[in-house]
Order: C-alpha cells, then sequence, then structure tokens
C-alpha cells in the first residue's frame, strides 16, 4: 500500500483522507520508508519532524480541513515552531524557532501537517542548492548534476517521493528553475498573492512564496490554501477567485500566446530552446493563435540587479562585518554591491522597472500568455555553483543565467514551469509559461490544459538515478 500511495498525486491522496480510506498517520508512514529508500541519495529532506507531525495527526481532526491531514514540507526559508530552521546557514545552524511563519500557519489551519523542512542555498542565494549546513541536494535524474534551487529540496523531495506537496519560494526563478531540472511543477504568484511574515522591505520586495507539486491540479489545490490576505502581510491581496483548482481544472484555452526563445535578453542552449519551441506549438493543436512576440525588457539587468542587491544589505548589512567569514561569497558580493548603490542607481531602477511594467501590461493587451524556456541550460555538474557562461556569452555573475526567470519577476506577473519534454540525455526541460499580474486563474487553466496535452505529469516520482546508469557523461 505505501507504493501505490507514494505514486498517488495529492488531489488523490486528499480524496482518499476525505473517504477515511487512509490516515494521516499511514501517510507519514510511507513518506518516512520513502525518505529512508531514497533521500540519502539525494539530500531533499535535511531535517525531519516526524514526531511533531504524528502529534498533530494524534491532536487534531482534519476531516473539516480543506487538505484533510495532507502532510507538506516546508522549504528551510520558512520557520516552523519547534522544528530547525537554519535558512541554509551555519549563522543559524542550531536555530530552532518558537513561532512558525505566517504562512506555515495557514497551512496547518488548513488541514496539513509537516513532516520535513526541504534544503535551500544559503539565505535562498544561487539557483544550485548547496549550503555549509546540510551540503548538496542532488538532481534525482541523474544525481552527478544539480537540482537548480533556490527550492531545490522541494522540488527533489516531489520528483522523488518524498513529498507530494512541498513550499517554495522565488526572487530570481527559484521555484520555477527546480521545477525545469527536476520535471515537476513550481509556481510563482503575483507578487501580494499568498502572505509571509513581513521583512525589513515589507512595503517593496519582488520576492514572493509559492506552491510546489508533481502536476497543475496538485499546485493549483495548494494555492487555494496559500493565498489571501492577512493583515500582518502589508502588501497581501484579498483573493479574486475562489478556487484555484476549479480555475485549472476548467481548460479554458487562451486565444492568443506569445512565444520567445530568450525573450531578447539571454542565450539559451539550442537544444532547450527547440524542445521549448516544438512544446509551445503544442498550444497550435487546441485552436490557439501562437506568435514569435516578447515584451521589451530593455533595463531589466540593472533593475532586477539593483533591487536585488538592495534587499541583500538591507538585510546582511548591518552584520557583514562580523558574518563576512561565514557567508559564502556570493551572498558577501551581493551585500558589498547593495552597500555601495548610489541614489541615482535605485532612482534609474525605479523608472525603468516602472517602464518594462507598462510595456509588459500592453503586450498583455494583446497576448493571454508569455511562453518561453523556464531555464537557458538542462542541469548541470553539481559542483559547479552556477552557470558562467553558454556559448560565447560570459554571464556577469551568479545570478544572471536566470534572466529569463527574473524577467517575470520584475513585473510582477505569475508564472509556472510545466514540464514539456527531455533532452537527448534523458533530463527533464520545463516551460515557463506567464500571464498578466493577478491572471493566476487563467495561467492555471492553460497550464493544465497543456500538461494534458503533453502526458508528462505521470513521469514522477522516481527513484535517484545514478550516474553510472545514466546517458549523461
Amino acid at each position: 500500500m505505501a507504493d501505490e500511495l507514494i505514486q498517488s498525486t495529492a488531489r488523490q491522496i486528499r480524496a482518499r483522507l476525505a473517504q477515511g480510506e487512509v490516515a494521516p498517520s499511514e501517510l507519514l508512514d510511507a513518506l518516512e520508508s520513502r525518505i529512508t529508500q531514497v533521500d540519502h541519495k539525494v539530500n531533499a529532506l535535511p531535517t525531519l519532524c516526524f514526531d511533531r507531525a504524528r502529534d498533530f495527526a494524534a491532536r487534531h481532526d482534519y476531516s473539516e480541513t480543506p487538505l484533510k491531514g495532507l502532510p507538506i514540507a516546508i522549504k528551510d526559508l520558512l520557520p516552523v515552531a519547534g522544528v530547525r530552521t537554519t535558512w541554509g546557514s551555519m549563522l543559524h545552524e542550531n536555530h530552532v524557532p518558537e513561532e512558525s511563519d505566517l504562512l506555515v500557519e495557514r497551512l496547518e489551519a488548513a488541514g496539513a501537517i509537516v513532516y520535513a523542512k526541504s534544503n535551500t542555498p544559503e539565505f535562498g542565494a544561487g539557483a544550485n542548492t548547496f549550503n555549509d549546513v546540510f551540503g548538496v541536494t542532488r538532481n534525482p535524474w541523474n544525481t552527478a548534476l544539480s537540482c537548480a534551487g533556490s527550492s531545490g529540496g522541494s522540488a527533489v523531495a516531489l520528483a522523488t517521493g518524498t513529498a507530494w506537496i512541498a513550499s517554495g519560494s522565488d526572487l530570481g526563478g527559484s521555484l520555477r528553475n527546480p521545477a525545469s531540472f527536476c520535471g515537476v511543477v513550481g509556481f510563482r504568484p503575483s507578487i501580494g498573492t499568498i502572505p509571509t511574515n513581513p521583512s525589513d522591505m515589507a512595503f517593496y520586495r519582488l520576492s514572493v512564496e509559492g506552491p510546489m507539486a508533481r502536476n497543475v491540479g496538485d499546485v493549483a489545490m495548494l494555492l487555494d490554501v496559500m493565498a489571501g490576505r492577512h493583515p500582518k502581510d502589508p502588501i497581501s491581496l484579498p483573493r479574486t477567485i475562489e478556487s484555484y483548482e476549479s480555475a485549472a481544472e476548467a481548460r479554458i484555452p487562451p486565444r492568443r500566446v506569445a512565444f520567445s526563445p530568450d525573450l531578447g535578453i539571454t542565450p539559451v542552449e539550442p537544444e532547450i530552446a527547440e524542445i521549448c519551441a516544438q512544446a509551445a506549438r503544442r498550444f497550435e493543436d487546441l485552436g490557439v493563435t501562437v506568435e514569435e512576440a516578447h515584451p521589451d525588457f530593455s533595463g531589466l539587468q540593472h533593475v532586477f540587479q539593483t533591487f536585488r542587491a538592495l534587499g541583500f544589505a538591507v538585510r546582511h548589512g548591518p552584520n557583514l562585518a562580523e558574518q563576512r567569514d561565514i557567508l559564502k561569497p556570493e551572498i558577501v558580493w551581493n551585500v558589498e554591491k547593495g552597500l555601495n548603490l548610489k541614489t541615482a542607481d535605485i532612482k534609474r531602477a525605479m523608472t525603468e522597472r516602472a517602464a518594462i511594467y507598462a510595456r509588459a501590461q500592453a503586450f498583455f493587451e494583446n497576448y493571454d500568455l508569455l511562453i518561453s524556456p523556464a531555464t537557458v541550460v538542462p542541469p548541470y555538474p553539481v559542483e559547479q555553483r552556477y552557470v558562467e557562461r553558454l556559448g560565447d556569452h560570459v554571464f556577469s555573475n551568479y545570478i544572471e543565467w536566470c534572466s529569463i526567470a527574473y524577467a517575470i519577476t520584475v513585473i510582477g506577473a505569475p508564472a509556472v514551469s510545466v514540464p514539456c519534454g527531455f533532452t537527448k540525455a534523458g533530463l527533464p526541460v520545463g516551460l515557463q509559461i506567464a500571464a498578466a499580474p493577478l491572471c493566476e486563474d487563467a495561467l492555471l487553466s492553460a497550464a493544465m490544459l497543456f500538461e494534458d496535452a503533453t502526458g508528462l505529469s505521470p513521469q514522477t516520482p522516481i527513484d535517484p538515478i545514478d550516474p553510472a546508469d545514466s546517458p549523461v557523461k
């Protein structure tokens, strides 16, 4: 029965919970067994809290909750009361918070049971999941390769069957990059859709929390309980739709979509570009007009790099002198970049972002969706900290290779990475589908329609593939 449960989708599990066919305790047993079998090969869930989870399962009646007692893995950037929470940093190696993040509280109130924390790069910085606390998280399709990041632990847990649903977060692609590398679904909502405990930049931020799962329907189900206004978060927004899950299930085709292999801003590995171009043409088979186009993202690099650096300076700048030897060099670089910003730099970033947003809004008046690759390369060697170059192009810093994702971040729009194919080496490729801000319902509907057309979501969970058995050399 345990294997059957692991292979089931999250919504199938929820239905069985609702019918009383399975108890939360049985699900926890199945997960613990599966983690024992596979996680030592990938290191997705370094912190387990099954005692706490079983206590919750025994003390609570989940029958009237939306998730019915469905277990969830939480990215190690969100505090969970009584559970070691490190942010992937030696600065917080032994930190055990007394209170949970408000989003964790919301999830638990909705019937989710936290049983594990998923691995992340230090403070979520970078698109390769490794840190000095827990080490590296490996790609299950080839354990010699990166799973991307920063929600890498969550993506790998989903892909290997040690999670049915998981939380993630996304600044520069941290939900979408690992989803693409691992063959699962990562959903970045519009800014304000999902609340979280406010940071020092409570009124101005680019990072969002978001759901991850093996398929679009499960993501929509999780979004239903994550979304909605919370008074502690000043930029959180009221719900605009009763059920994202119902919106996804409607499978309403868009009228006109745009595809771009590069959004006009970055080189893309030719094989990735071709796989995604073929995937985009799936919409033509559904009667949708597909045209090659994209908004004008002029100024993107300055905008994103400036605001990212500003955020790092606000968070880590005051303590940099004491933390320098502990923080990884990429974070030190980002903090120093932020501390060296001038008023003119910030002014330019603000005006250029406003212009990008205006051009994107005009674009979405003509197109329902913007489609592109979710990542510009396939999974790369896990020892490689980040992608340094592609073809003749040398990326200027550790995050620039993710610009195809953070272009969507800058306009505050929702975007999802959905599996769309495999490379010749057998590695998954994700298609990024974006919609206008606050159009999550239309995006999920189109994404589920696309998912049905490809039939790729049942490809996971998988057992981790050792490099000796992998076609990648």
